[in-house]
């Protein structure tokens, strides 16, 4: 991402409704793991620190994250949300078998070559271990965030698992989520590309009160996709393990 996405990213992710509901949907899926307080985790691609937020919130103490833009390292510093290391996804600098969680939440659209970041995700994950994959679904709705953020790609679900599996991890749950929204949000990207209105992050188009509607809508959203099913979402949800977990 440019560093003015970024800025907009890092004020704006304790309190969006879109990065709260995610962590709503993650925090509840790490809980129901089990995983002690001394658990492992990596946080692949931290951004400005949406993560690391939840698990230190959730009292986890060996976390660490792993991201290659210096501004992203930096706001994590500066908000007190522990290590973040430098490095590439498709290269990390990390042992075999060391992880019993890694969150890789929408990252992967952001690398050239998707099926190495996956092959390092499973390199690195403890054969017991689990990873959380989330990706961006359906590439009509490809829009004014997914150039800012100079993402790759948008998957469909049936081919997003293929590659998890071929990249040596096994599924073991995957959804669609933000179905809700689904309509609106296709709406919007065609206005804006009508408008063609100049923006530095679509995290910009938002009020205090349409932030707490969207957010009561996005946390129904998370708490039912797991058991809707639906056809259809703004993104996907992978839960993976090794093969041989």
């Amino acid at each position: 991402m440019d560093r003015a996405t970024y800025e907009i990213e890092s004020a704006v992710e304790e309190s969006h409704w879109w990065f709260v509901g995610r962590r709503r949907l993650f925090r509840r899926t790490i809980e129901s793991i089990g995983l002690s307080r001394q658990a492992s985790i990596l946080d692949v691609g931290t951004s400005t620190g949406t993560n690391l937020r939840m698990l230190q919130e959730m009292g986890f103490e060996n976390v660490q994250g792993l991201d290659l833009n210096d501004d992203a390292i930096r706001w994590c510093a500066e908000k007190g949300l522990g290590r973040v290391r430098k490095g590439d996804v498709c290269a990390m600098p990390f042992d075999d078998n060391q992880f019993d969680l890694i969150l890789a939440t929408d990252i992967v659209e952001h690398v050239d070559d998707d099926a190495c970041a996956l092959r390092e995700i499973q390199r690195v994950l403890k054969s017991s271990g689990r990873a959380i994959i989330t990706v961006p679904a359906f590439q009509g709705l490809w829009g004014a965030q997914d150039e800012l953020a100079h993402h790759k790609r948008r998957y469909l679900k049936r081919d997003f698992l293929q590659r998890l599996q071929a990249s040596g991890l096994s599924v073991y749950d995957s959804f669609y989520f933000n179905f809700i929204l689904f309509v609106p949000i296709w709406l919007a990207r065609q206005v804006i590309k009508m408008m063609r209105p100049t923006l530095e992050s679509e995290n910009q188009i938002n009020s205090p009160f349409l932030n707490w509607i969207l957010n009561k809508i996005f946390a129904i959203d998370v708490m039912s996709a797991r058991t809707v099913r639906p056809p259809f979402g703004v993104s996907i949800f992978a839960l993976v393990g090794a093969r041989n977990g």
